[in-house]
């Protein structure tokens, strides 16, 4: 067997510089594949990312809804009070069925009258400033039938009575009372704010509300329950939810951004909340001429 030349020094130069340019391709191919990984990892990135937009977007727009029933006479998230010759009542109407959204009144039905709206939450004292300076001569024009009144009660202070959720049930029981007794509505709402517990504090116990309620002359077994079972949780949940996201119907007012937001035939009261001559003023001025 003969033995095999050595390679010369020219034939080992090419061997070497063979080996370097394969090792380039080889480099070469791996950083291609590298960007197409890369540039596909992007792009399903970015397609996550727009699913994502996608159902965020999709989601904000979705109704707010609630898969239980809201309380009867509440169809637009509010009690509606009207009155004349000196006596005020409750506007009746069905409930929001499960899943449905808010019907709002119709104003054309009250277009002699100034159309006070009140967006309140029971914990929060600015609202006990404006009802207290004012509580008694909005009764009044409601009475008379210069004015309309229609409450919502939102929940957006339950972080200010130590986990007790004290908004969120007061709501609830200002909602039983609309269901069940709607002709105390007033004297309720007016009772809940001459006893509203102070910021921080743990609020009031569901007996006291009751107790409270009873005092202001909605009383029944059936009122209780409603109140202590809290029947109308995720309708308040809901009602809040829409009242924040706006806009707010019958108006040019785009949502609730804090409370009391008081609206008078479409334009939100931007005076005093202590002041009844000022917000009186308000009311004149959006008041029909007849």
């Amino acid at each position: 067997m003969s033995v095999p030349e050595r390679q010369s020094k020219n034939q080992r130069r090419e061997h070497a510089r063979e080996q370097a340019r394969l090792l380039r391709e080889k480099e070469k191919a791996r950083q291609r594949r590298n960007r197409f990984f890369l540039q596909g990892g992007i792009g399903l990135a970015v397609i996550a990312i727009i699913a994502i937009v996608a159902v965020v977007i999709v989601n904000s727009n979705r109704p707010l809804v609630t898969t239980a029933s809201g309380p009867a006479n509440m169809l637009s998230d509010g009690i509606l009070l009207t009155g004349s010759a000196g006596a005020t009542t409750a506007v009746t109407t069905a409930a929001i069925k499960p899943k449905a959204q808010p019907v709002a009144t119709d104003a054309s039905k009250y277009s002699k009258t100034a159309n006070i709206v009140e967006y309140i939450d029971y914990q929060c004292p600015y609202c006990n400033e404006f009802e207290t300076t004012n509580q008694d001569q909005i009764a009044q024009m409601v009475a008379n039938g210069t004015a309309t009144l229609e409450i919502h009660p939102i929940a957006i202070l339950d972080q200010s009575s130590q986990g007790t959720r004290y908004s969120s049930r007061a709501a609830n029981a200002a909602a039983c009372v609309a269901a069940l007794d709607p002709n105390a509505f007033l004297a309720v709402n007016k009772a809940l704010f001459a006893n509203q517990p102070a910021e921080g504090t743990t609020g009031l116990s569901n007996q006291k509300i009751i107790s409270i309620i009873n005092g202001a002359g909605a009383t029944g077994d059936a009122l209780s329950t409603c109140i202590n079972d809290e029947t109308y949780k995720s309708w308040v949940t809901a009602a809040t939810a829409r009242a924040l996201a706006g806009p707010l119907p019958n108006s040019s007012v785009a949502k609730v951004s804090g409370t009391p937001t008081v609206i008078v035939s479409g334009k939100q009261y931007p005076g005093s909340l202590t002041d009844a001559a000022t917000f009186a003023a308000f009311v004149a001025a959006q008041t029909p001429k007849s």
